[in-house]
């Protein structure tokens, strides 16, 4: 608590001294201007994002919060995803919490409804191809603004745009030199009671005390020109970003995987306990033949050869050692350039470049169960007592092969964890000319490329059928010998001895270790050209309008292509290969009419409205997307806004293409263990026989099976999005803005899976005989996992066009600022009440909630309320300032306790309910000379430890007993910058 202490005290005091800093942030800001390069005049030609029309004090009539370059610098921010996931609008998606199965890629989910339901451009062009969409391509530090805009977009920008646009404008007119440099590193305080006893309590090692961990750095440095008389201007960047890894060993919420404790009857989970892996360090062994103890058997602890009966005093504690937070290492580099030959000719072209390297780190890996390996009873390396558990009496000592589950884990010296290098090497390029070759006519024809190359290498990962052929062994000579070697099939097997705790030689881990690779290139093209008509030029307008009716007209063509390899180990564990592409043409039209402007109570009202056709090299038929929007503006104190979009989203190369192969997903078997949860009806119409009921072995690690895949007769999906909202700017209060937008939208055939925890609890509460036929158990054992395609028992989840998906409720955004005398104080808040958030898995089934809940089927915490406010005090002349923000998650309840038949599953007392969370950052920065500007900040500034939740409610993006991305879980963070411009 003493060093606590000296930290708050030392970051209050520095803030303090640090007097003078730069205006703060302009975050919800929602008038339309904020999309465009907007002039005081209103006669500058602006394009705002959600339109493609260019014309003078056009307004977006789309709700959108802005984020700016001064709140990226007083979040301390080097990576762009966590300050959107800060916004109310924003649920966590892939990011750098991600461990286990990441990609190592950075994503952005707007509404809840899925990162790859949201448009990203850069300078309102796409991005990358949707399915390799990475946040971390963005330079940060020379991000002017972000966009983000609500409600379907797909007639402006095309597929994707279904429930809403990021928009990153970069700056790309520097003249001068600009630099940036940032270190940060966290410290927490590891003083959770309940957690570390639960850890002590279960044997294992508590987190360290007070870690300091988590380290970054980041280093920009931008340089820009004019030349040609201002006509012409070239802008470069380069970046170096390194972030250090935080292990979970060193947090208390993290440091050992939570199961929950089930008592009383009816059974509820009432309190948590460290679990782990029944693939053990010590080694399981359950053989496949009649007469075996329930559980299988264990090596004993004592390292001798001696089989004990199974119990969960064996299980790993796999926690420690998995990533909390990636580490990373990061190179960027770009160019920016523009010549205005002549008026009518302007060329312009882009370059950006990123290296990114990543590592995801978990448990050591291990011979796990669910492969069904093969020893002869006659190992050597046995002694008599296991091989007469193993092959019974009469076959003991013989030549008779036995097949057997084994969950063994090497984890002393050398087994190493297992990581997963993951490179993403992007390219993107961007050209063409623009400009106005009559009054009140632009155009603009340009071209993009983009090519992501994808590197994986799995490393320190045990290759089964290698630690399979380890397993037959003879004596030669008196030394254990592979019979591969023997028959000389595999010269360089060496015996592996997993029948005693440590027992595995190095030159055998050296053997079973294999590492797999696999590499991906993902491609896409954009030809694109509009012709821009201000109708006003020519006296095209409306009586009571002064300015005309605008107009673009615009075609498109977009092609995309993956290729993505495997090794021959990689195939041979199940990975897919995956080969695919399309194209699309297309063409669309934006009209905006301006009905009445500069009346009595007409200030402004106007009508805009959009088509577009699109022609899919995958669908036989063309596919239309519109959208209408009205402006009403009785006075400059008060506008209203309302739109309805029809947006589409095509299906990726991933859902098309993307082979079927099995995969883990966190869940439990009901049906599985000594006491299964359900009854023997129930476990029937999944598949179980009366003699394997109760004989079932449980998933690993709450890790079963799904079976995943592409599917090629795939349908775009189609969304309705409405949206309706006010910006209040009265007069009386000059610097107070106030709007309130109500967003709705729904999206049917989505194209995705149905949920391997929904189809568990829809078979087992109504035995549904399309739930239950998704089950396809292992015929040998009734087991829900297993090794490979061939092994595995599996519940299907493969890619189709399913049910409905919607979500609805009311954006609120204020900024106010009032001189003091004794400096400036703003106030900036964006906050969101979600009204729904619901799902039918398939036509007729029903829908349900998640409003309000999180865990299973729901997955992330869907709060009805969450807010960030900022309060920010600027000094009299400008040079510095102190900014407190709130971030504000509001309560959720444990999906499983609901009624509703589609949720409900296990009770639990605990986990019940997450409490609401308040967090608070600190933040300063001063002109401490010319053109240099110092920032120092602490993130999450009272320690606030995220809530511990058990591993079988976690889903959709959890790690470490938590919600990562939703909750902090790095603890107090601090750091400090040092920008300059000249």
């Amino acid at each position: 608590m003493q060093r606590m202490t000296r930290l708050l005290a030392s970051a209050a005091v520095t803030a303090l001294v640090l007097g003078n800093a730069l205006p703060a942030f302009a975050q919800a800001t929602t008038d339309g201007q904020v999309a465009g390069e907007a002039s005081e005049s209103g006669d500058e030609v602006i394009t705002v994002t959600g339109t493609r029309l260019a014309q003078p004090g056009v307004m977006s009539n789309s709700p959108i919060t802005t984020v700016d370059a001064a709140e990226i610098r007083l979040q301390g921010a080097t990576n762009i995803e966590s300050v959107l996931n800060r916004l109310p609008q924003i649920t966590p998606d892939a990011n750098e919490n991600v461990s286990n199965g990441s990609d190592g890629t950075a994503k952005v989910n707007l509404r809840n409804l899925g990162s790859n339901r949201n448009l990203v451009l850069v300078n309102g062009q796409r991005l990358l191809p949707i399915q390799a969409t990475d946040l971390n391509f963005i330079p940060s530090f020379m991000v002017q603004r972000v966009d983000v805009v609500t409600g379907g977009a797909s007639a402006v920008y095309g597929s994707d745009a279904v429930s809403g646009v990021i928009n990153f404008v970069l700056r790309d007119n520097l003249n001068g030199v600009k630099t940036d440099v940032q270190y940060g590193f966290s410290a927490h305080q590891n003083d959770n009671a309940a957690n570390r006893a639960r850890v002590v309590g279960a044997g294992f090692t508590p987190a360290l005390r007070s870690p300091v961990d988590g380290q970054r750095f980041d280093a920009n440095i931008a340089l820009g020109a004019n030349f040609a008389e201002d006509r012409g201007n070239v802008t470069a960047y380069f970046g170096y970003r390194d972030v250090k890894p935080i292990l979970q060993y060193n947090r208390d919420v993290s440091a050992c995987a939570l199961d929950p404790v089930f008592s009383g009857t009816p059974s509820a989970a009432t309190s948590l306990t460290c679990g782990g892996s029944s693939n053990n360090q010590y080694g399981r062994f359950v053989p496949l033949r009649s007469g075996i103890a329930a559980g299988g058997y264990n090596n004993t602890k004592d390292g001798q050869k001696t089989w004990v009966q199974y119990n969960p005093d064996f299980r790993y504690n796999y926690a420690p050692l998995n990533y909390f937070q990636r580490n990373d290492t990061r190179f960027i580099a770009g160019a920016f350039a523009k010549y205005e030959v002549n008026p009518a000719v302007e060329v312009y072209g882009s370059f950006m470049f990123m290296d990114d390297r990543t590592n995801s780190q978990v448990a050591p890996s291990a011979l796990f169960q669910g492969y069904p390996y093969s020893i002869n009873c006659n190992n050597p390396l046995m002694s008599a007592q296991q091989a007469g558990l193993l092959c019974g009496s009469a076959a003991a000592g013989t030549n008779v092969n036995q097949d057997v589950y084994i969950g063994y884990r090497p984890v002393a010296a050398p087994a190493q964890p297992r990581r997963d290098d993951l490179r993403h090497t992007d390219y993107r390029v961007s050209g063409g000319f623009r400009g106005e070759i009559a009054p009140g006519i632009r155009y603009d024809a340009n071209a993009l490329f983009s090519t992501v190359i994808y590197n994986e290498t799995y490393r320190n990962d045990i290759d089964p059928q290698r630690a399979n052929r380890a397993l037959k062994v003879d004596l030669v000579n008196g030394v254990p010998t592979c019979r591969s070697v023997v028959d000389g099939s595999d010269p360089s097997c060496v015996p592996l001895n997993v029948f005693q705790f440590g027992g595995p030689t190095a030159a055998a881990l050296a053997y079973v270790y294999a590492p797999t690779s696999t590499e991906g290139l993902d491609k896409e093209t954009v030809l694109s050209g509009t012709l821009t008509v201000d109708g006003g030029e020519y006296g095209v307008k409306l009586p009571w309008a002064d300015s005309g009716i605008g107009a673009v007209f615009g075609v498109e063509h977009r092609r995309e292509s993956l290729e993505f390899r495997a090794d021959a180990l990689a195939l041979a564990k199940g990975t897919k290969e995956i080969e695919g592409g399309f194209n699309v043409t297309e063409g669309f039209t934006e009209v905006r009419v301006p009905i009445v402007e500069d009346r009595p109570f007409f200030r402004e009202l106007s009508l805009t409205g959009g088509y577009r056709f699109s022609n899919y090299s995958t669908n036989d038929k063309g596919i239309s997307t519109y959208k209408g929007e009205i402006a009403w503006a009785p006075s400059r104190d008060l506008r209203l806004r309302g739109g309805y979009n029809r947006a589409i989203r095509a299906p990726n190369i991933s859902e098309l293409f993307g082979a079927q192969s099995p995969g883990n997903v966190t869940t439990q078997d009901p049906c599985s263990g000594t006491s299964p949860a359900a009854t023997l009806q129930q476990c029937q119409n999944t598949g179980v026989t009366a003699a394997q009921y109760g004989n079932i072995i449980e998933c690993p690690s709450e890790q079963c099976t799904g079976f995943f895949g592409g599917n090629q007769a795939l349908r775009p999906e189609e969304a309705d999005t409405y949206t309706a909202g006010l910006v209040l700017t009265p007069r009386f209060a000059k610097r107070l803005m106030l709007s309130v937008d109500y967003f709705n939208i729904k999206v049917k055939d989505y194209i995705g899976v149905i949920p391997v925890t929904l189809t568990i609890s829809q078979c087992i509460a109504t035995g549904d005989p399309f739930f239950c036929s998704l089950f396809n158990r292992n015929p040998r054992n009734g087991v829900l996992f297993g090794g490979d395609a061939t092994t595995a028992g599996f519940v299907t989840s493969t890619t189709q066009n399913t049910g409905s998906l919607a979500t609805s409720g009311l954006d609120l955004g204020v900024n106010y600022g009032v001189d003091t005398g004794l400096g400036d104080f703003s106030v900036s808040m964006v906050g969101t009440w979600l009204r729904e958030l619901t799902t039918e898995p398939l036509p007729g089934l029903g829908t349900y909630d998640c409003k309000g809940l999180f865990g299973g089927t729901c997955g992330q915490p869907s709060p009805e309320w969450r807010h960030q406010a900022r309060f920010t005090w600027t000094s009299t002349d400008g040079k510095g300032s102190i900014s407190l923000n709130w971030r504000y998650i509001g309560a959720t309840k444990n999906s499983f306790n609901t009624d509703d038949e589609n949720l409900k599953g296990s009770t639990y007392v605990v986990n019940s309910r997450l409490p609401v969370a308040n967090y608070f950052d600190l933040a300063a920065s001063a002109t401490v000379m010319k053109d240099v500007a110092l920032r120092i900040g602490v993130n999450n500034l009272l320690d606030r430890d995220p809530p511990a939740i058990a591993q079988g409610v976690l889903a959709s993006f959890g790690n470490g007993n938590t919600y990562p991305g939703v909750y902090d879980v790095a603890g107090r963070t601090f750091f400090v910058g040092l920008s300059a411009e000249f």
